[in-house]
Order: C-alpha cells, then structure tokens, then sequence
C-alpha cells in the first residue's frame, strides 16, 4: 500500500516533528521494500548504501517514531526482534502472517476468514472489536523441501 508524502508531511507538521532527510530515507525503504518485514538492522543495511552516515541509532528512533506516528505497525514474531512494515491509509484488518519457524521468512496471507467468528465474540462478549492480528508458526515450502531431502 502506497503513503501518499502529502499526507505524510501533515502527520509530521500535525505533531510538530521535522521530516528530516534522514526519516525521509528511512520511510523510502519501506516504500522500495513493501513486500518485507523490515527489522531495524534490515533498514540499516539498506539506508546505509544511500546516506552511510546514518547510524543504527537513528534508525531505532526513526522506527519508533513512525510507528508512533501510526505510519508504520510495528510487530513480534517472537524472534527477538521487532519488525515493522507500511501502515497505509485504507488498512482495516490487518493481514494475517505465516513464520517459518527455520529460515524466518515472514509471508502474508491476505483473506481474512475470521470476520465471522469476530462478529460471533463481539456480539456475546458484548465487546466492540476494532482488529485482529493472526500468526501462524510452522514450515515454508523451501524449508519442507530441505527436510525430506
């Protein structure tokens, strides 16, 4: 999903923080990257070739400013490490995410079959759901193909 810069640059001004060309750098590797889940060190590696004096640091605090700003979810895939990717304009639910529990590939999985049974929660719990995150742990297809071999 695609953030308009637009709206971006109002977040920042709504909530008196710079768009600085450092946070600019880091934002455009999510855009080059939407089909990933980016770990801090991931973004490093890959502002670095663009703006090497960009440090580590930086970009720990540029993530959890923008996932303050709710223009990145951050995520646990109980691998020590958060994780982050876009949070566009037109997110509802969220997509669900499959973990390969031996190489560590993160795919997502876009149907959300789970609308009904959250209707079903909501309407006898008496409690308004607003999202649902889902995660399935277990093996990738390359990862099946190692172990029969």
């Amino acid at each position: 999903m695609q953030l308009d810069m637009t709206d971006v640059r109002k977040t920042f001004r709504e909530r008196q923080f710079k768009l600085t060309p450092q946070r600019q750098i880091i934002l455009q590797a999510f855009l080059n990257h939407q089909d990933e889940h980016l770990c801090a060190e991931d973004v490093h590696q890959i502002v670095r070739r663009e703006a090497p004096e960009i440090g580590l640091a930086t970009v720990y605090r540029t993530l959890d400013l923008l996932s303050e700003l709710d223009l990145l979810q951050k995520m646990d895939f109980g691998d020590g490490r958060s994780r982050y990717e876009i949070n566009g304009p037109d997110t509802g639910h969220h997509h669900h995410h499959l973990i390969c529990v031996s190489c560590g590939k993160v795919k997502e999985f876009e149907d959300d079959l789970l609308d009904s049974l959250e209707a079903v929660i909501s309407e006898r719990s008496k409690f308004q759901i607003v999202d649902h995150q889902v995660k399935f742990y277990g093996y990738c297809q390359e990862c099946q193909k190692k172990n029969e071999a």
